[in-house]
């Protein structure tokens, strides 16, 4: 019998399960085997591996440092806003490690101590109540195992399959799709590229320089032609002078995006639930490394004084990511209101100049 089940070990799970793997028996379960390097890329989340400021600084707050394996060329200290809309472009300062992503899950679950039982290779599948406690069942390799848990975690991501059977009355996020694809390019960018058009999307698009390539991504309308979309997107890229010729691959994911508090889900009884499987995630950047850390962080010191009302303490503490959220909602209109963004970006406020490489 375990105290604790965490279905997926993203960076979510995985620091959840190291902050609480002293004081609980716990199991952790990912399709992906995240203990080997050679592991099916296939799997790997679609993400620009940007980390912000602010997972910085819970990394710190957690006595962490990261190693310099997961780093990759360039580190980032500018962001080039283009506004197709209004066609008006801005640079701004801001500091981002730029991150493999795969390899940072790797590092985060390599520092998960030896008493978690980790069930790499494995897929969830559903679980059972059982009076006090689950009865959860995975698969590997096509056989069925079951494991029973006193208190189950979702950390599958926004699309998590705990929340969506379980809980189908609450409130989702809005979803996305993100498509993503990768250019082998001969000369790097130094900036990460944030593209607001509406013809696109009401959300945005990006351009992610990783060493000898340059990953292009929008998160677009599922249900308004996203592949055009984003093709008609390459096309405007290609007449500013990118160039999108050498495509290496291509990615996708569902990103959710929570424009309600109420849609920020914290979970119920024994099921809580963490990062974007939580609706953790900023709704102005979809940014979601510290929204992931932070609410590990937060059910992790809910934990510390017991199984028995883990819930409530938990709750308290995710009012501090839901006013985040609430803020970032508000600040929202700046960035995606033409109009609006027009005007702050026509300011000029907080931008600088940058001589042309």
């Amino acid at each position: 019998m375990y105290d604790i089940a965490i279905v997926g070990a993203g960076p979510a799970g995985a620091m959840l399960a190291r902050l609480v793997a002293k004081k609980y028996k716990v199991l952790l379960i990912d399709k992906r085997d995240l203990s080997n390097e050679n592991f099916n890329k296939s799997i790997v989340k679609c993400c620009g591996g940007l980390l912000a400021p602010d997972a910085q600084q819970i990394i710190a707050r957690l006595g962490l440092g990261l190693p310099k394996k997961i780093l990759v060329d360039p580190q980032l200290f500018t962001v080039r806003t283009m506004d197709l809309t209004n066609n008006l472009e801005r640079y701004y300062q801001r500091f981002y490690f730029n991150m493999d992503r795969e390899k940072f899950d790797r590092w985060l679950v390599s520092l998960i101590p030896d008493n978690v039982d980790k069930r790499f290779n494995s897929i969830y599948k559903s679980f059972k109540r059982n009076g006090d406690y689950f009865d959860i069942t995975y698969t590997k390799e096509r056989k069925k195992y079951t494991e029973k848990a006193k208190i189950l975690i979702g950390a599958d991501g926004g699309n998590s399959k705990i929340r969506k059977s379980t809980f189908k009355d609450n409130l989702l996020p809005d979803k996305y799709i993100s498509i993503q694809e990768w250019f082998k390019i001969k000369e790097s960018l130094p900036y990460f590229t944030a593209i607001f058009d509406e013809e696109t999307s009401d959300f945005y698009s990006w351009i992610i320089p990783k060493g000898d390539y340059i990953l292009l991504g929008a998160a677009l309308d599922i249900e308004n032609s996203p592949n055009k979309k984003f093709n008609n997107l390459k096309n405007k890229l290609k007449n500013k002078g990118f160039n999108l010729d050498n495509k290496i691959k291509r990615e996708g994911a569902f990103i959710y995006r929570p424009k309600s508090i109420r849609q920020l889900f914290t979970g119920k009884g024994n099921i809580a639930f963490i990062g974007e499987a939580a609706g953790a995630i900023s709704p102005s950047s979809a940014e979601g490394f510290s929204y992931a850390l932070k609410s590990a962080l937060y059910l992790s010191e809910s934990l510390e004084h017991g199984l028995d009302g883990f819930m409530n303490r938990y709750k308290r503490k995710m009012r501090k990511l839901k006013f985040n959220i609430l803020l970032k909602n508000l600040k929202s209109p700046g960035m995606y209101n033409p109009t609006i963004r027009k005007m702050v970006m026509k300011s000029g406020l907080e931008s600088m100049g940058v001589e042309k490489y």
